[in-house]
């Protein structure tokens, strides 16, 4: 089968994993690992045998094989990047809280995308939470909602720590603009606990049309959906419905492709952005 062949900048924590991934993908091939200096990803990538740089975005700018690029780098980084790869027609996953291009949350609105070339993966707390504010606002319509993702000191590495303020200002937004909610809000919490915990994501909801049955199914739905790619996302707790107020808890355990099981909130934006991708190579490979 053909395949799309796909650069990635940063070969940081989240860079590996994504390439970890990519190697697993019947539709994607890695190619290229780029970075700034001969760190361990960079190692890593040459002990694979992939092509590597430390050129940045320009070695992926450089390459005409590269058809899709994650950038896994900063949000300040992508969006100087950004320009460049809608340009040299490259397209673009980006992986930071830029959001320079659409958000997405491959269950809710992908398939409303695919003629896109930038795409934004949100942060790993709105693929975490945006599902279950989309199912909730759909069943009952959400006049308030508020996120808090809770996730390991250990899975934060030094990227998510400089994101915080992009991280609760891209998460609020996403859960109106792709959730529904008329207000929102996201915290995140780095949960510093050993041995580390899952990734746990609770979801409040103020509802208009309050109605237990149509909510749990709703929200029992998405799950499933989110499940098709990313295993690891279950309920922690069912939906509780008091009122007018709804509460979901969500944890997400990693696939351990590269990162440990309890970096659950890696992962989950690893795998939304991967089926990103593929969806978006099956329609350029002409795949059923």
């Amino acid at each position: 089968m053909d395949k799309i062949k796909v650069g990635i900048i940063g070969p940081g924590n989240i860079g590996s994993d994504l390439m970890y991934k990519v190697m697993k993908s019947k539709r994607l091939q890695m190619h290229l690992m780029t970075g700034i200096v001969e760190s361990e990803g960079i190692k890593r990538a040459v002990s694979l045998g992939f092509k590597t740089s430390v050129k940045g975005v320009d070695a992926v700018l450089e390459d005409p094989e590269v058809k899709f690029v994650f950038d896994a780098t900063s949000a300040r980084a992508h969006l100087a990047n950004a320009p460049r790869l809608k340009e040299a027609g490259k397209i673009s996953i980006d992986m930071t809280p830029a959001a320079v291009g659409p958000y997405v949350v491959p269950c809710v609105n992908l398939d409303r995308l695919t003629d896109e070339t930038e795409f934004n993966m949100v942060t790993c707390g709105g693929q975490a939470t945006v599902p279950i504010m989309y199912a909730i606002n759909r069943a009952a319509g959400v006049e308030y909602g508020e996120i808090v993702s809770c996730i390991s000191s250990k899975s934060a590495g030094p990227g998510t720590r400089a994101n915080i303020d992009e991280f609760t200002e891209t998460t609020a937004k996403a859960l109106k603009t792709i959730g529904g909610a008329d207000r929102s809000k996201a915290i995140i919490i780095l949960n510093p606990a050993e041995p580390p915990l899952l990734m746990t994501n609770t979801v409040y909801a103020l509802v208009k049309n309050p109605g237990e049955k149509k909510i749990v199914e709703s929200v029992e739905d998405i799950i499933r959906e989110v499940q098709g790619y990313v295993p690891g996302y279950r309920l922690r707790v069912p939906p509780v419905i008091d009122g007018n107020k709804v509460t979901v808890i969500i944890e997400v355990e990693g696939a351990g492709d590269f990162l440990p099981s309890y970096s659950g909130n890696l992962d989950i934006i690893n795998q939304a952005a991967v089926a990103v991708a593929e969806k978006l190579a099956a329609k350029i490979l002409g795949a059923a």
